[in-house]
């Protein structure tokens, strides 16, 4: 058992040595060690579903919520999110972690699952995520606006440019408007 200590305590130190040395490269423009992005990806996963799973999500078939979701997401994300029929910006190609292009993954088929997702994606847009670029729209959007994104980011799975562009047309999104006078009221 002393053995045991003494080799953790070694190779804690050593490893407090490495890392404080400027071993671990922070630049963006390089990856995590592979071991690094796992425990990352492992807390930020576990983080989310512990804080969303008491969530309650509005209805999700609410018309006027898309239409909102979607003039917001085209007003404040697509810069790092991409959507149909947009290229990747150059801000987009300079994060690390990139973030998800969500038009490229697959829809949820489960009605459990896409609520669960829907709430994962309401926290994370309203609390954001560390050292992601992530904000946290929380501060500046209220709850309502912010269930509204979150639908809307879930519905842009295997979405096409056309329903995409249908979707964003101001004269389709009756009188929402996207504009910075945003009731702080929280849930």
């Amino acid at each position: 058992m002393k053995s045991f200590i003494i080799v953790s305590l070694a190779s804690l130190l050593i490893g407090v040595i490495a890392l404080g040395s400027g071993a671990y490269n922070m630049a963006a423009t390089e990856k995590h060690w592979l071991i690094t992005e796992k425990i990352i990806e492992w807390v930020r996963v576990s983080s989310i579903k512990s804080r969303a799973k008491d969530l309650q999500a509005p209805p999700i078939g609410d018309k006027d919520l898309l239409l909102a979701g979607a003039e917001h997401y085209a007003a404040m994300c697509i810069d790092c999110h991409s959507a149909p029929g947009h290229e990747p910006t150059e801000l987009s190609q300079g994060l690390y972690p990139q973030a998800p292009i969500f038009y490229k993954h697959e829809p949820a088929t489960d009605a459990e699952d896409k609520v669960e997702h829907i709430k994962a994606y309401f926290w994370v847009i309203k609390n954001g995520l560390k050292m992601t670029a992530m904000p946290a729209w929380g501060r500046s959007h209220d709850d309502k606006t912010i269930w509204a994104m979150a639908i809307f980011v879930d519905k842009l799975k295997g979405m096409t440019a056309e329903q995409y562009d249908k979707l964003t047309d101001a004269d389709n999104n009756h009188g929402h408007g996207h504009d910075h006078d945003h009731d702080q009221g929280h849930e």
